[in-house]
């Protein structure tokens, strides 16, 4: 039968139209049959033969059994426009949705049927192989069966929680692994894409509300991971980089799917990035990956798993230090000092690249790497060009400067001309759009690191040093243009926290009165969410007005009489300071203090007790 013929019929039915008006040859052919009609006596029953048969099944255009049908008032017309034969069809491909046994269905007896299928295709193929090692044309039908046994297991990530077991306890993970080091290239890319699948960290989770379900294919998941690592999965994968040409767009596909593997498995295991690095050459392939001239999909992935690797990792940072990870990436990011990234992923990628370097700075010994390779000068000039470089070079900045390990970057900082810059970006609106809403605009994340500058360089630069003098010289000038600035963001804080506040104490009243006891826990989180609200940038607000006044009689004058309009006092600051004080921990000294013969640099909290003093001498 043609299936063609059979559909054959009108996309939509058509309301049927009045014929045209009757010819004259075609009246006088009427009166004529009707003339006839009247000789024909109905006293005897005819017969219809084959042809009329025929005829009456074939009644209507096209066969139409509803063609006749009538229409209801408003004219529209229910017949389908299809024969009794191409309902029963179209009925049989609406049942096709009702369950019935599935021959091809995932389960356990299918699962197992499908990873005997692959194992018998895998040792089919290394015995044609090894018997015929030079002749392609003995094995390379094996080689089609070994794609297509590899590519059949792909649906296998919709049943974790059964074929995962059975893919581990079978030795499947074992062939599976082993087959990384298959001498066709596109076998290995068959076997990565299965891989990355399966590890898929939301694996048979698509429609799963029941949180015991879900459980359950997480313990599915872990269990294969578990599997892949006893077999040296993480080495494998990053030897295939190297020997995959990204050039060719499949083998470009495999180490997308490479990179995606180590992205699902840290996302299960962060903990897993320490030995991915450790044992791996992955980062020297990831630092020389991000230099590529042109910007395309791997590249970006490549910097957005570098980024994963460092994520509250010291060994990992340590390790990026001394492979020349900040000189790579500054010299990437000199790309973006005089030109914005082309695209949205283009810009994902510049600040992955940021995110990657303010991490690595959480380490001194970084911080010595990013001062040498003259990262503060780098940073400066990006702030000068307004280009969407310059917010992430101000944070960048932030990090760089912080703790005492960041003496060296404040000085190099102001021998840079930052301070001119840092200003400049200081003094402009905290939102060029205006709110519409009450509520006071939370600080703009520019400025939450430019305070985060200003208190470092306080903190780091020594007394009565030409940088300093300098940096105090700037809230003096313009009237004292900052001092009033500083205050600006203070009242806009101080009216969040407010907000912040409220709501905490309807918890709190809300938690009495069902008779909960109220728990370390829920201080913390409370502080945390004051932190967030409000809280942070009030008191680093203070902490530096705590600084500019009592190293300037003419700026603490200033700041007493612009409080005082405000009903306000040098005592709020210094109760914001208290506060400060009691959530700072002490900073352990490092093991090597004092033996340098050095003196040791203040903690902030000792800081913060002085401040306090100079503030208030009655307070002791």
């Amino acid at each position: 039968m043609n299936i063609d013929d059979l559909f054959k019929v009108p996309k939509l039915p058509q309301k049927r139209k009045l014929p045209d008006n009757p010819s004259p040859e075609l009246l006088k052919k009427m009166k004529m049959d009707d003339v006839n009609g009247k000789q024909r006596a109905a006293t005897v029953e005819e017969v219809p033969d084959q042809e009329d048969v025929d005829m009456d099944r074939d009644f209507a255009p096209g066969g139409d059994a509803d063609y006749f049908v009538e229409e209801d008032d408003e004219g529209r017309f229910f017949g389908g426009g299809l024969t009794s034969e191409q309902k029963e069809i179209l009925n049989i491909f609406d049942n096709a949705d009702t369950p019935q046994d599935d021959p091809d269905a995932l389960n356990i007896t299918n699962i197992r049927r499908l990873l005997l299928r692959f194992e018998r295709a895998v040792n089919k193929n290394q015995d044609q192989r090894s018997k015929y090692p030079d002749d392609p044309t003995k094995f390379i039908d094996s080689e089609a069966d070994l794609d297509s046994a590899i590519k059949s297991l792909l649906p296998l990530a919709q049943a974790p929680v059964l074929a995962y077991p059975e893919l581990v306890k079978s030795g499947t993970v074992t062939l599976l692994i082993g087959l990384l080091s298959h001498e066709n290239a596109d076998i290995v890319i068959d076997v990565v894409e299965v891989i990355h699948e399966l590890t898929d960290e939301d694996v048979g989770n698509e429609g799963e509300e029941d949180e015991d379900e879900e459980r359950t294919a997480e313990e599915a998941l872990k269990l294969l991971i578990e599997g892949l690592l006893e077999n040296s999965i993480l080495e494998l994968l990053v030897d295939n980089l190297t020997r995959l040409n990204e050039a060719e767009e499949s083998d470009r596909q495999g180490v997308f799917h490479i990179l995606g593997t180590f992205e699902n498995i840290l996302g299960f295991s962060p903990e897993l990035s320490t030995q991915l690095v450790a044992k791996t050459n992955i980062l020297p392939w990831l630092l020389t990956r991000i230099q590529s001239k042109t910007h395309e999909e791997n590249r970006g992935y490549a910097a957005e798993l570098l980024s994963i690797l460092l994520q509250n990792n010291k060994a990992n940072r340590l390790e990026f230090g001394k492979k020349d990870g900040v000189e790579t990436i500054l010299k990437v990011l000199s790309n973006y000092r005089k030109k914005d990234p082309v695209d949205a992923d283009e810009t994902e990628f510049m600040e992955n690249m940021f995110d990657t370097l303010c991490s690595a700075l959480s380490e001194p010994e970084v911080k010595v790497l990013f001062l040498t390779a003259e990262g503060p000068d780098l940073m400066v000039l990006m702030m000068k060009e307004k280009l969407q470089a310059r917010s992430r070079a101000i944070k960048t900045l932030d990090h760089a400067m912080s703790g005492t390990s960041g003496t060296a970057s404040c000085e190099a900082f102001v021998s840079a001309g930052g301070l001119k810059t840092l200003f400049a970006a200081f003094m402009n609106k905290l939102s060029a759009k205006k709110q519409k809403s009450n509520a006071p605009p939370p600080a703009s994340e520019d400025t939450s690191h430019i305070l985060g500058i200003l208190s470092s360089l306080f903190s780091n630069l020594p007394s009565d040093s030409p940088a300093r003098i300098r940096l105090l010289a700037k809230f003096v000038e313009g009237t004292y243009e900052k001092v009033d600035k500083l205050l600006e963001i203070r009242d806009s804080a101080t009216m969040r926290l407010k907000l912040v506040e409220a709501e905490i104490e309807a918890e709190k009243n809300a938690l009495i009165a069902d008779g909960e006891e109220i728990g370390t826990d829920e201080e913390d989180t409370w502080y945390l969410r004051r932190v967030d609200g409000g809280l942070y940038t009030l008191q680093t607000v203070d902490y530096i007005c705590a600084w500019v006044a009592m190293e300037d009689d003419g700026i603490r004058g200033h700041l007493i009489q612009m409080l005082d309009r405000k009903n306000l006092s040098i005592q709020d600051i210094i109760t914001t300071l208290k506060l400060f004080y009691g959530n700072v921990d002490e900073e352990p000294d490092p093991p090597d203090a004092g033996s340098t013969g050095e003196e040791r640099a203040p903690s902030q909290k000792e800081i913060l007790a002085s401040l306090i003093v100079a503030l208030d001498p009655s307070i002791v």
